[in-house]
């Protein structure tokens, strides 16, 4: 970008990457939190997200960092594997961005059937809000969703005669702060964020009234924050399931990332995203967080969408952010250290709650049943399973549909006005799933007739049936019965399987 353009977007950029910090702020660290690790690894990420990622994006306008949606993974693998492993699985997973991006696949990754993603973002919500309700009274969450609903009770129980029901209420006047400020802010404060509002003023109220509870742990130096990769970890990554996670991040992180730049590029006409660099700097900073011990990172349509709304047209903007993520984590510090840890978990909560987004889901019945039950099978999955298992039923789901809908072949048996000729009329794809049915058919046919079998009605129609076919003309040839092939309108490898044997002709 020339001097002079970017003396002229300068000011409107600085002033949008200071609405998107003021969002990414409490969401870095509740994320984090969220995760089951400290706060700094958040925004260690969010830092790399604006500074890395910002500048070698493909979709200029969208904001990277720590996202919800890989919070209920991260938490589970850091359980199964300990946090020494989450290194190595996000520099597998940088990785394979990286090389996915470098071949461009970008827009594989975006096949996802939309209701697998509501589903899978749905379940997430569940599990954030069952976990960080305990968040919110100082107590620790249980490793499962299920787990967490069945201690809730007792969490409450043991709250109240204690300081627990001081850090909930902040959580709950934190939830409320951000609906109230999204139902009724003045539109001359519209760039303010409902959540920074909420867990400032839940900060004063704490410290005014000098409440007892747990606030957040920040390093005063940074780097204390910062684990380095072990090369020795990197020996764990020949066991099945690290890689099996590491692709499962790989996977999710790419897909939630490519999905989120769609949305952006709908917000603007301004540059058009470029999917496959995208993802390769997704995979460059996922890299990057490996190495450094942080959270995995995606595109985030939260931060991204408010620095469209808040005027920036270049990348610019995500870049600001993170030097204010930077320069405030260096430079205040003391100030993070005075937030509740409950009132981010009620942001996490609030978040979580808009994740389970019921208008999509009644939107998909637009396209019939199956989309809603493929969303509320994934869903449910996943709280009652896990993320990746979730993911894997809704994918096989989607697939099933398409195996369903791949099959489905009409057969017509039509007497033609001259006699004893019949039309064995064939809609649909002829898989070796129809064989049974077309046998059945073919049996009702009188011997000595002469049976056209037109194809150009077929999209697809695989060798069990032609087999089937011309099994059925060779061994009635005898009794005087014709099976003529009629492949007009089908591509020439098809023509091809083609074959006139006694009994059996093609007309091409």
């Amino acid at each position: 970008m020339r001097a002079a353009q970017l003396k002229a977007v300068l000011p409107r950029e600085l002033l949008a990457s200071v609405v998107v910090f003021l969002v990414a702020l409490p969401l870095c660290m509740g994320i984090a939190i969220a995760s089951g690790l400290p706060p700094a690894k958040g925004l260690i990420t969010g830092i790399i997200g604006g500074l890395v990622v910002g500048w070698l994006a493909g979709s200029p306008l969208q904001v990277s960092g720590p996202a919800a949606g890989l919070a209920v993974l991260v938490f589970e693998l850091v359980r199964q594997h300990g946090i020494d492993m989450l290194g190595p699985i996000l520099l597998l997973a940088g990785f394979l961005q990286l090389v996915a991006g470098r071949l461009k696949l970008g827009c594989w990754f975006r096949v996802t059937a939309p209701a697998v993603v509501y589903g899978m973002l749905a379940g997430i919500g569940v599990l954030i809000v069952l976990s960080q309700v305990h968040v919110m009274l100082d107590a620790v969450p249980k490793p499962s969703g299920l787990d967490n609903l069945a201690a809730f009770p007792a969490a409450v129980a043991q709250a109240l005669p204690s300081v627990g029901w001081q850090a909930g209420i902040l959580g709950l006047a934190t939830i409320a702060v951000m609906y109230l400020w999204e139902k009724f802010r003045p539109h001359s404060l519209r760039f303010v964020p409902g959540a920074l509002l909420g867990v400032g003023l839940a900060t004063v109220a704490s410290l005014v009234l000098a409440l007892q509870v747990k606030r957040v742990e920040v390093p005063a130096n940074l780097a204390e924050a910062i684990d380095w990769l072990k090369p020795a970890d990197l020996l764990n990554l020949a066991d099945p399931t690290v890689l099996i996670a590491a692709f499962a991040v790989a996977f999710i992180a790419s897909a939630e990332t490519l999905l989120s730049a769609a949305a952006v590029d709908r917000m603007h006409s301004g540059q058009r995203s470029d999917f496959d660099r995208e993802l390769s700097a997704q995979g460059v900073g996922n890299m990057l967080c490996g190495l450094l011990g942080a959270l995995p990172m995606t595109g985030v349509i939260v931060r991204s969408s408010a620095n469209v709304q808040a005027g920036a047209t270049t990348r610019y903007s995500a870049i600001f952010h993170g030097l204010w993520l930077l320069a405030f984590v260096l430079l205040l510090s003391s100030v993070l250290q005075s937030i509740p840890v409950a009132s981010l978990a009620g942001v996490l909560v609030y978040t979580g709650f808009k994740l389970v987004d019921l208008k999509a889901f009644r939107g998909l019945g637009r396209y019939g049943r199956m989309p809603m039950f493929t969303y509320a099978a994934t869903a449910l999955a996943i709280i009652f399973t896990d993320l990746l298992t979730g993911v894997l039923i809704g994918f096989g789901l989607t697939l099933a549909k398409l195996a369903w809908k791949a099959s489905r072949l009409k057969i017509s048996l039509i007497d033609l006005p001259r006699d004893g000729e019949m039309e064995l009329r064939l809609t649909g794809a002829a898989t070796f799933l129809k064989v049974p049915a077309l046998t059945q058919v073919l049996g009702t046919i009188p011997a000595g007739a002469t049976v056209h079998v037109p194809l150009n009605n077929l999209s697809y129609i695989d060798h069990s049936c032609l087999e089937l076919l011309e099994e059925w003309g060779r061994a009635n040839a005898a009794k005087g019965s014709k099976l003529l092939i009629e492949a007009r309108g089908l591509k020439r490898r098809l023509e091809g399987r083609l074959r006139t044997t006694s009994g059996v002709g093609s007309a091409a």
